[in-house]
C-alpha cells in the first residue's frame, strides 16, 4: 500500500475512533482577524447521549479535553451591570465561552440574550428562578427547568417551547437529585458540573479571585472552568486571567451541541488556529 494512501487512512480511523468513544467531535474554530490574542483552539460537539453528565466536581466523568485546554462557563446571566463587560473581554481574546442562563434575567434581557449568541457563545440553561432542585418540592422541579428553558428560548428565537435548542443544563449550585439527573438524561440534555472553579460567589478582590484560579489551574491542568457573569470582581479579574491563559500556554475549546458541528466537509481534527506550529496533544 503507498505510504500516503495508508496515512490517510490511519488519520481516518482515528478520526473515527475519536467520535465513537468520546461521543463528541470537533470542528474548526472560526477564525480570528486580530493577531496575538488567546483566540480559541477547536470546537468540541457534545452528544447527550455519550456525555450526559460531566464536570469532577460532581461526577466521575469530564470531557476529553486535552493538555492545557480549557472550557469557560458562565452562570446565573444574563446581568446588564456585568455581562456586557465579560462579553467584551471575550471578544477582545476572540474567545467563546458557554453561558447558562436563568430564565427570569433572560426573560427581562432578551437583548443580551441574543447579544451572546449573535457574538458566538453557546446558551445553555440554569432554572427558571435559580431556586436549588434539592430543596423544593419535587413536584415544582421539572417547572421551574422547563419554564427556565422555555423563557431562554423565547429572548433567543422568539418562541416560547421547553425544548431547548441547545440541550445543556446546570443545576443551581451543582444539587441534584436522582429524579432531576434521569428527567434530564430523559430528555437528552446534557448535565454540566465543573472541574474547577473560583468560588466567586466569595467575596474577594479581583487579584485573590486571579491567585485563587490559576493555582487551581495549575494543579488541575486542563478542565471545565465555572465563572459568574453577574459577579463584578469577575468581570474584572477576567481580562488578566484571558493573560494568564495566553502567556501560560493554555487553549480554550468552545463548546456545541453534537449536531450544529456536523456539517459536510467538517474535518474532525481541527487545527489551532493560534498555536498551529505548538501541539498541544
Amino acid at each position: 500500500m503507498p505510504k500516503t494512501s495508508k496515512a490517510k487512512l490511519v488519520r481516518a480511523a482515528a478520526g473515527a475512533l475519536l467520535i465513537s468513544i468520546g461521543g463528541a467531535a470537533t470542528a474548526h474554530a472560526a477564525e480570528c482577524a486580530r493577531k496575538d490574542v488567546l483566540g480559541t483552539s477547536r470546537v468540541l460537539a457534545v452528544d447527550p447521549a455519550a456525555f450526559p453528565r460531566v464536570g469532577l466536581k460532581s461526577f466521575p466523568q469530564t470531557l476529553p479535553l486535552r493538555d492545557h485546554e480549557v472550557v469557560l462557563t458562565f452562570d446565573d446571566g444574563p446581568w446588564a451591570a456585568t455581562t456586557p463587560k465579560v462579553l467584551a473581554e471575550l471578544e477582545r481574546e476572540c474567545v467563546r465561552a458557554t453561558f447558562f442562563l436563568i430564565g427570569k434575567p433572560a426573560s427581562e434581557h432578551p437583548d443580551l440574550v441574543r447579544r451572546i449568541a449573535a457574538e458566538g457563545h453557546t446558551i445553555g440553561h440554569h432554572t427558571w428562578l435559580h431556586r436549588s432542585l434539592k430543596r423544593i418540592k419535587p413536584s415544582e422541579t421539572s417547572y421551574e427547568i422547563e419554564h427556565g428553558i422555555s423563557a431562554v428560548e423565547m429572548a433567543l428565537h422568539g418562541v416560547a417551547t421547553s425544548t431547548p435548542s441547545t440541550p445543556f443544563f446546570r443545576f443551581p449550585g451543582f444539587e441534584s437529585t436522582p429524579a432531576t439527573l434521569d428527567f434530564l438524561q430523559s430528555r437528552r440534555i446534557a448535565v454540566f458540573g465543573a472541574d474547577l472553579w473560583a468560588s466567586d460567589w466569595i467575596r474577594m478582590t479581583p487579584k485573590q479571585e486571579l491567585a485563587l484560579l490559576t493555582k487551581r489551574l495549575k494543579v488541575a491542568n486542563r478542565g471545565i472552568i465555572l465563572l459568574h457573569d453577574p459577579r463584578a470582581q469577575t468581570a474584572a479579574m477576567l481580562p488578566a486571567f484571558l493573560r494568564y491563559l495566553r502567556e501560560n500556554g493554555y487553549y480554550v475549546v468552545h463548546l456545541v451541541p453534537k449536531e450544529s458541528a456536523e456539517e459536510p466537509g467538517v474535518d474532525s481534527h481541527s487545527a489551532d488556529l493560534k498555536h498551529v506550529d505548538k501541539p498541544h496533544d
